[in-house]
């Protein structure tokens, strides 16, 4: 079984180098967990703008789920939409 990886997500936000290293752990991966840092903002509806954002970016064989202060992605073999 693969084991997850995890990233944090710091004040920087999401940006173009955050992208390229999530992209960079999908390549040994099929699941992500971000974990959202206090200095990211930790409110309920930023991580959601965060999860879609983030899954904008990386494109539509992807899906996350959130769980706390944590966002899980999730990449699928087939195009879901």
């Amino acid at each position: 079984m693969e084991p997850i990886a995890r990233i944090q997500l710091g004040k920087q936000g999401i940006s173009d180098n955050f992208i390229e290293t999530l992209k960079f752990c999908f390549k040994n991966h099929k699941n992500v967990k971000v974990s959202v840092l206090k200095s990211a903002g930790r409110d309920r509806q930023k991580i959601k703008e965060y999860s879609e954002e983030i899954l904008e970016k990386l494109g539509k064989n992807y899906t996350a789920k959130i769980v706390g202060f944590t966002i899980a992605v999730k990449r699928w073999r087939k195009n879901l939409r």
